[in-house]
């Protein structure tokens, strides 16, 4: 993406947080939704970005509906890392699985972040059998807790 600057995608099942994540960094961000059973849900992406240390970072946040996978391969194109949100009051999904054995083969940093863990119900530790050589970062995107720590932790990991 060019000299200090980074290009990450957030990626995630249907309401596990990548929307509050991106704005929990950019209060500016660009979110195109549409209305669904239960509130809104993002179509397309939400688009944000954030300083951090020389780099200017980009987030591509993705829908999470398996319909809208080509957008994930899409924006996913010239990414140099991979965040994975959580919601860790449910349990591990096929989806989540798939995203992450995908992201490794694509040769990319990959970082999950298990988003919710301030509700009754989370159980981070459930998934530290899915979890392999990832880092992992506890936050709450609807609150901020630990979104900027822990997005500031995966990009001191990247070479770029």
């Amino acid at each position: 993406m060019g000299e200090g600057k980074l290009k990450l995608c957030v990626f995630g099942t249907f309401n596990a947080g990548k929307s509050s994540f991106v704005q929990a960094l950019d209060p500016h961000t660009r979110h195109i939704e549409a209305n669904c059973p239960g509130g809104t849900t993002t179509v397309a992406l939400d688009f944000g970005r954030v300083r951090i240390g020389e780099r200017m970072v980009y987030l591509f946040g993705t829908p999470g509906q398996e319909r809208y996978e080509f957008v994930r391969q899409i924006l996913a194109r010239g990414m140099d890392g991979a965040i994975i949100i959580v919601d860790s009051t449910a349990a591990p999904d096929d989806m989540t699985r798939k995203l992450l054995a995908w992201l490794k083969d694509q040769g990319v940093p990959v970082v999950l972040m298990l988003n919710k863990c301030d509700l009754p119900g989370s159980s981070p530790s459930r998934f530290a059998h899915e979890i392999g050589d990832a880092a992992v970062h506890l936050i709450s995107a609807k609150n901020g807790e630990n979104v900027h720590e822990a997005l500031s932790s995966f990009v001191g990991t990247i070479v770029g």
